[in-house]
């Protein structure tokens, strides 16, 4: 264990370099595939209910359900990584691991411009200009883009679940454009929006006096309640 320690990162095994983001992936993929499944024998039962034959698993994937699901469960969490991002950046929470320090300066701060003829700094750095302006902006616009892409698919996806039930009980059918304006929308992104906004808060608040040992996402163990960031 301790010759592991000593290896320099570029020697360490890929897996071992690429870890968090290789399991992170396996469970997100795991569970993507048991709700595909699983959703697909919910739908299947409530077609039989109706007196319907059973759907195949291409109609299922394809139907306004399965997109209405997935897109509006990617859309909360898109919405909160990227208003995290943006909060860390100008708000503080005294005490907590999730914040900048409030008496320090934050590295995060520091003008990458000073460090253009930096060999090791990413390109956009050293290119200056417009590219440094959108990298220096990158992580957000990343998840704004996967945020609006995620509602849309939401939009899509909910109409068509939506205009199916409203076929069924013989009321008009409405747009997507008109979806976005229904009840049924605002009720579906916010029940899952709160509940994002509500984990983020129990972390906040839960760093400044709870700690996990080993944890990047903790202060050190024997670090005092008031101490700010990492």
């Amino acid at each position: 264990m301790s010759v592991l320690l000593r290896k320099r990162p570029d020697e360490w095994s890929w897996l071992r370099r690429n870890g968090l983001l290789v399991a992170n992936a396996v469970v997100f993929l795991s569970c993507f595939v048991g709700m595909v499944f699983a959703g697909w024998r919910v739908a299947s039962h409530d077609a039989l209910l109706h007196g319907q034959a059973a759907e195949s698993l291409w109609a299922f994937l394809s139907s306004g359900d399965f997109a209405e699901a997935t897109f509006e469960n990617w859309e909360s969490e898109f919405l909160q990584m990227g208003s995290y991002v943006v909060l860390t950046t100008f708000l503080f929470q005294k005490g907590s691991s999730e914040s900048k320090s409030l008496d320090d300066d934050a590295p995060q701060d520091a003008d990458p411009r000073e460090h253009a003829d930096d060999p090791r700094a990413p390109w956009p750095v050293r290119r200056g200009g417009v590219a440094l302006a959108l990298y220096e902006n990158s992580l957000l616009i990343l998840f704004g883009v996967l945020f609006a892409g995620s509602v849309v698919g939401h939009v899509i996806g909910g109409a068509a679940a939506f205009n199916e039930e409203q076929v069924e009980h013989g009321a008009a059918v409405v747009t997507a454009w008109q979806y976005l304006g229904t009840s049924q929308f605002w009720f579906e992104s916010m029940q899952n929006w709160q509940s994002e906004f509500l984990v983020i808060s129990v972390m906040v608040w839960a760093t400044v006096y709870l700690r996990q040992r080993g944890s990047s996402q903790s202060k050190p163990v024997a670090a005092p309640h008031g101490q700010t960031g990492d």
